[in-house]
């Protein structure tokens, strides 16, 4: 099997150092398996992403010598393949609609169980108040969530292998994602998929057979595995890098425009000068 990767950004923004730092490293492995990078535009925030983000992406990487099948895959092409799995997960009746606001999520938390997570990879852990609301009962303003305890019954035990330097190591799926992680959105009421369900559907389209991506994302990857079990997909082989950090210790962000791959561009560094501040 031909070892495939990506890089997949969103068009909010200018790539930083973080963001060279993962679509090099991705590079990289690929080249040196023989295998092939591709990049994905991750375009499902239609309210923020823009065309000319886009461009400059594919500026940036192109001068940090990347290169890329086309055409480039966009997610906001594909919401029937987004729906397609929303329905396949609906089936199986491990989906509900959602009504509740950020709002309610906190006031239904405002006194917590002792011992029990607050927060997940997603924030603040959904107390399941819209659980017993079936999806015929769906509003249009409503979010789609996962029933967690449902989902991880049904999937068994699946497992994944980690190659990165903090987590390395084979890693089952167990009960506990209940608690520690909650039932999670799938599907937003301005969106054709939410984060985990697109990343998921993506990954299978497109063979990819290896995800290269930093450690913030770790915890993420227990429901991405989930899913993929849930629809029948292979699950890749992931590796978590270490994170780019500020003097202070601080993960780099699109609003640190001062470490944007553009800056550098127009102050006269060569892309061996930024592999050299990433650590490459």
């Amino acid at each position: 099997m031909m070892f495939r990767t990506r890089f997949a950004p969103s068009p909010t923004g200018p790539l930083h150092l973080g963001h060279a730092y993962s679509a090099m490293l991705a590079y990289d492995m690929a080249t040196e398996a023989g295998g092939e990078f591709i990049l994905r535009i991750d375009d499902l925030d239609q309210s923020r992403s823009r065309a000319e983000w886009e461009d400059l992406i594919f500026e940036d990487l192109k001068w940090l010598g990347l290169s890329w099948p086309t055409p480039v895959r966009r997610e906001n092409d594909h919401a029937d393949d987004y729906a397609a799995a929303l329905d396949r997960l609906g089936a199986m009746g491990l989906t509900y609609p959602c009504r509740c606001r950020r709002k309610d999520i906190e006031a239904a938390a405002s006194a917590p169980q002792e011992g029990v997570p607050q927060f997940g990879p997603d924030g603040r852990i959904y107390p399941g108040t819209c659980r017993t609301r079936t999806m015929e009962d769906r509003q249009s303003d409503d979010v789609i969530r996962l029933n967690m305890r449902k989902a991880v019954a049904l999937a068994g035990s699946p497992s994944f292998t980690e190659t990165g330097p903090i987590h390395g190591g084979n890693h089952v799926i167990s009960g506990d994602m209940f608690d520690t992680i909650g039932d999670v959105i799938l599907s937003r009421r301005d969106m054709a998929a939410a984060y985990h369900l697109a990343v998921v559907v993506d990954d299978a389209a497109q063979g990819i057979t290896h995800v290269i991506r930093g450690a913030d994302l770790f915890e993420a990857t227990f429901i991405h595995v989930l899913l993929h079990q849930l629809l029948g997909h292979p699950t890749p082989t992931y590796h978590h890098h270490d994170l780019i950090r500020d003097e202070a210790g601080k993960r780099l962000a699109k609003r640190d425009d001062a470490r944007a791959i553009r800056k550098y561009r127009e102050d006269g560094l060569s892309p061996a000068d930024v592999r050299k501040l990433v650590g490459l």
